[in-house]
């Protein structure tokens, strides 16, 4: 599963940023998504759908989503 796939599961589950989840946390809610929604298409349609009702909201949470399923590593 890619990346960005990740994100998508993690922008339509049930957790915050405030709750400021763990790795496990994470990988626990995409993997609930993607079985609550049907896979990555149910959760690609769901976003798109919240991204038309409202997209600045959205855009604030794809960037945390991504965030997290994306992590980039900084070399030092």
């Amino acid at each position: 599963m890619t990346e960005i796939a990740r994100a998508e599961a993690l922008f339509v589950s049930d957790l915050q940023p405030s709750d400021e989840p763990t790795p496990a946390q994470v990988a626990l809610a995409i993997r609930a998504a993607l079985l609550r929604r049907g896979g990555v298409p149910g959760c690609a349609a769901v976003m798109a759908t919240e991204f038309g009702e409202r997209p600045e909201a959205s855009a604030a949470r794809m960037r945390w989503a991504l965030g997290l399923a994306c992590p980039v590593t900084v070399a030092a």
